[in-house]
């Protein structure tokens, strides 16, 4: 579903990634993992197309997409859920839910379908996005960019700031994108929240993947200890 093959990017004339390499398949959670400033936030960006692109291809459900803006990135299948779950926060949740349009030549997410994966959002549906828990902003956030029909989901840093309970939650809702057949890569440095739900993990830090292997192995390996300094 997406390959990304030797990627480099830059802010301005500072090289912040260094041939980063992944792959995500449909269905598939892979979580990228790193301290701050390690490379994770700039990896999605660079993804979407808002950090410069040196050398290197982004390829999705087939196409090449490295060279096209960041909207259309988003029409062909990119889905961005950005740190914090940032939401349109003077709008109602269905607000935040309708003022996404989804690729035309699909049919896919609507509103009622969102509160069908989300159901607690459904009975609040005109409470204001500002009002909202830390739980139900990253729901929304999840739900508003299933709207624009993603093929994959990035997911960066989803379990920040949020009570463990919270965390729980979110996890499950990560899985739920699993079963809708979506794929999904998890920015995260929280990594026992991120390997929980993962099947995979990347390794990253100073730009660069260091090292990839399924989640279970992962957990508790040298590589982790290293990498993250836990």
């Amino acid at each position: 579903m997406l390959h990304v093959d030797g990627l480099n990017s830059s802010y301005g004339a500072s090289h912040v990634l260094f041939d980063v390499s992944l792959v995500v398949a449909a269905g598939e959670i892979v979580a990228l993992l790193g301290r701050n400033g390690a490379g994770k936030t700039t990896t999605i960006a660079s993804l979407v197309g808002f950090v410069r692109q040196r050398s290197g291809s982004i390829t999705l459900d087939g196409r090449r997409i490295d060279q096209l803006p960041s909207y259309q990135r988003v029409r062909a299948g990119i889905g961005v859920v950005p740190q914090s779950g940032r939401v349109f926060r003077g709008l109602s949740i269905r607000e935040n839910l309708e003022i996404v349009r989804g690729r035309r030549e699909k049919v896919g997410w609507t509103v009622d379908r969102v509160f069908d994966v989300f159901p607690d959002l459904r009975p609040i549906s005109h409470r204001d996005a500002g009002l909202l828990s830390g739980g139900q902003r990253q729901m929304l956030a999840v739900g508003r960019a299933l709207m624009t029909n993603p093929s994959i989901i990035l997911l960066d840093e989803p379990s920040e700031g949020l009570a463990p309970v919270v965390v729980q939650a979110v996890g499950s809702l990560v899985r739920r994108l699993k079963g809708e057949g979506i794929g999904v890569l998890l920015a995260e440095q929280n990594h026992r929240f991120a390997l929980a739900v993962a099947d995979r993990g990347y390794l990253i830090e100073r730009g660069r993947i260091h090292y990839e292997a399924p989640a279970a192995e992962l957990l508790g390996s040298e590589q982790l200890h290293r990498h993250l300094g836990i």
